[in-house]
């Protein structure tokens, strides 16, 4: 069976601290996104940090196999994240936005998000690892 993942922010870096539970994912999965969205809050980290080019440099690495892309948003995207978001004003829960957009990108492309945030629980229709 092929399996098809997205890493949000908290994945990737669980799977280059060599986390086994992600590591685990990541080899076995056919195919691994990386949304747009999850590329910017690891720049963002890099930046603030003082490993800046050793991460970035692995960053680089990840992004070269063949097994990796990177996702980004289009025109239907927002469509998606609206009615997530409607989805969540009606159940009284939020999110964070950017977390919204990797949601919404996920359920796009149904995809498997690897996640460790809890509050991708309160959309069921997003599949976590």
């Amino acid at each position: 069976m092929e399996v098809n993942v997205a890493l949000d922010t908290h994945a990737y870096s669980d799977f280059m601290r060599g986390d086994s539970g992600r590591v685990r994912v990541v080899r076995a999965a056919h195919s691994i996104t990386l949304p747009l969205i999850v590329l910017g809050e690891l720049r963002a980290g890099f930046a603030a940090g003082n490993r800046e080019s050793a991460n970035a440099a692995n960053l680089q690495r990840f992004l070269a196999s063949p097994r990796v892309s990177v996702l980004l948003p289009d025109e239907q995207t927002p469509h998606h994240y609206a009615q997530l978001h409607l989805q969540l004003r009606d159940a009284g829960a939020a999110i964070p936005t950017n977390d919204l957009w990797i949601a919404a990108l996920a359920v796009q492309h149904d995809l498997i998000l690897c996640t460790s945030d809890r509050h991708f629980r309160h959309l069921p229709q997003i599949v976590t690892c």
